[in-house]
């Protein structure tokens, strides 16, 4: 089963129905649309939750809207968005990297 991986605070988002979309920029399981997902916590790598993936879009940073931030955690600034990707990736995320959203409810 594919897996995908979310820091502590993001799964207790998503297990509180907050959070129903994930970025990412980097996909090496090459997630679809209908996949079945195991959740895992980052830190631990403990399931935490299961999930079928609803919708999946590529695009560019820069041309992200309202409709994919829906359901997606908030950032204060692009400037906070871009670094919190360049952490999270270890490589440097800008308005021209190319972002997989992915849409997904619990199962």
């Amino acid at each position: 089963m594919k897996t995908l991986k979310f820091r502590k605070n993001l799964s207790e988002l998503i297990l509180k129905k907050e959070k129903n979309t994930t970025w990412r920029i980097f996909d090496d399981k090459d997630i679809k649309e209908d996949d079945i997902i195991q959740f895992l916590v980052w830190e631990t790598k403990e399931e935490f939750a299961k999930a079928k993936i609803t919708n999946v879009v590529e695009k560019k940073f820069k041309d992200l809207d309202e409709k994919d931030m829906e359901g997606h955690e908030k950032f204060a600034s692009l400037e906070e968005m871009y670094a919190t990707y360049s952490t999270y990736y270890n490589k440097t995320v800008d308005e021209n990297t190319i972002v997989k959203i992915i849409k997904f409810e619990l199962i």
